[in-house]
């Protein structure tokens, strides 16, 4: 791909950065000229920086572009509805093509009775419409006390109030609270760090029972929903035991206890299936999803909620006062729609599941002989590597976190982008990654695991 710069002066657009431009998720007083990389094309499944490095992306931008990058017909149908509509509201009784279109897609997609749609702009405002969802369901249905919601310790929810509250993340909490309340954090199904000498399996029924264990704590009279996602994704990739999900789903069913699966990060083909409830055969009262709903080309984020109840709180409740300026964006909706139809002209939930997927758990447990790595787990195109002193005990570096810092930058000068979570290294590529790139994933994060442990240990 010849480099085409949309800029005149790389060194002039990193200082104007610095000095105007506050980043997400940044120790802004030690960023300097040195540590930003401008990002200035993109294309498959590679990005590249304004040196021209051309630059394998492992994480597919934010777990989100999930088609790839450079898809023209994604650029022109949102040029085209611009052209026609670029936007108005779905308050006050009016709609468009686009919305009415993508609603009705969404409740073919998505598992059970999941028929009813309500647009946002995010995962993270995603999140606070199941936050309102639940507690307004069950005070239309004479049951305002329920009010509590269950998530989990090291899930990732959000940004926004609601989604650091939901979330369970102390780092998070620590700024800016106090936090939403009525929010409570059970333990993660995270056997490799938590585990211990439990067989696996007795591990997840463990943390299972933790949340029924939580509702008899409270009070069933007091709960109004369970949050989780399928894979934790930026916790570190946990992939729960096969025993965890059958026992949660059992407790929620018995209790009568809204359901709701996070699918910002599994939805769209991350795990081989439209929805990571689908893989695991959940059965969620609400999905929340944003992301791969349009391989991140426009921001949008979207919940599914469950015909039955969303008919019962509308015959109680009459208006639910909530909504956002730009829910059902008639661009955005339109550039969902036309991802969504990428996917399926290009089989592309199939190729994960029957050949992509399978491909890079063989490929990525290569990476597990390497003397600096405990674990490498997949699922789907999901992968975490744990980075670990020794294997056996599981025992981690001192200063947990720092060695997967110089992991994650050594990938990077490398030409390949992973995630460092705490001593942990994610990836979650494209679905369009090839055969041939998951070859170069592999090679590009052997040579930065050498490097790391030629300088820690």
């Amino acid at each position: 791909m010849d480099r085409k710069p949309n800029f005149p002066d790389a060194e002039s657009i990193k200082s104007t950065n610095l000095a105007h431009h506050w980043h997400p998720f940044t120790d802004t007083a030690s960023l300097g000229m040195e540590d930003l990389r401008l990002i200035s094309q993109a294309k498959g499944s590679h990005i590249w920086d304004s040196e021209g490095n051309r630059i394998l992306d492992g994480m597919a931008g934010l777990w989100c572009v999930n088609v790839g990058y450079g898809r023209d017909e994604l650029a022109d149908t949102a040029a085209a509805q611009m052209r026609e509509l670029p936007y108005y509201n779905t308050f006050f009784k009016s709609t468009h093509a686009p919305v009415a279109a993508l609603s009705e897609k969404l409740a073919s997609l998505t598992p059970g009775d999941l028929n009813r749609i309500f647009f946002n702009t995010s995962g993270s405002d995603s999140n606070d419409t199941v936050l309102r969802i639940a507690r307004t369901y069950w005070a239309s249905r004479g049951q305002p006390e329920k009010t509590v919601i269950i998530a989990r310790k090291n899930a990732y929810h959000g940004s926004t109030m609601a989604g650091v509250s939901l979330g369970g993340m102390g780092a998070m909490h620590g700024q800016g609270g106090p936090l939403i309340p009525d929010i409570v954090h059970i333990d993660q199904p995270y056997w490799y760090d938590e585990g211990g000498d439990t067989d696996p399996e007795e591990f997840g029924l463990q943390r299972a029972r933790a949340l029924e264990a939580e509702i008899d704590r409270i009070g069933v009279d007091k709960i109004a929903a369970f949050i989780a996602e399928p894979i934790q994704g930026a916790g570190g990739v946990i992939i729960p035991p096969d025993s965890y999900w059958p026992e949660v789903m059992r407790i929620c069913r018995e209790r009568d206890i809204l359901f709701c699966a996070d699918e910002v990060i599994c939805g769209f083909g991350r795990l081989g299936e439209w929805f990571g409830s689908i893989h695991y055969d959940l059965q969620p009262d609400m999905i929340s999803m944003a992301k791969g709903l349009s391989s991140a080309y426009l921001p949008i984020g979207a919940v599914a909620f469950s015909e039955a109840r969303a008919q019962e709180m509308f015959d109680a409740a009459g208006e639910f006062f909530h909504g956002y300026t730009y829910s059902g964006h008639p661009a955005c909706c339109a550039v969902a729609l036309k991802n969504i139809e990428i996917i399926e002209r290009e089989g592309l939930i199939d190729r994960t599941r029957d050949h992509t997927a399978p491909l890079f758990a063989e490929k990525m447990k290569a990476l597990g002989d390497h003397p600096i790595v405990g674990e490498v787990r997949t699922r789907g195109l999901l992968a975490a590597i744990e980075l670990v002193p020794e294997k056996p005990s599981r025992k981690r570096f001192d200063n947990y976190g720092e060695v997967g810092t110089v992991c994650r930058d050594f990938c990077f000068s490398n030409g390949l982008v992973m995630r460092a979570v705490r001593d942990s290294m994610v990836a979650s590529p494209p679905l369009v990654i090839t055969d041939e790139e998951i070859d170069e994933l592999v090679e590009k994060a052997w040579k930065s695991l050498d490097q790391t442990w030629a300088k820690v240990k």
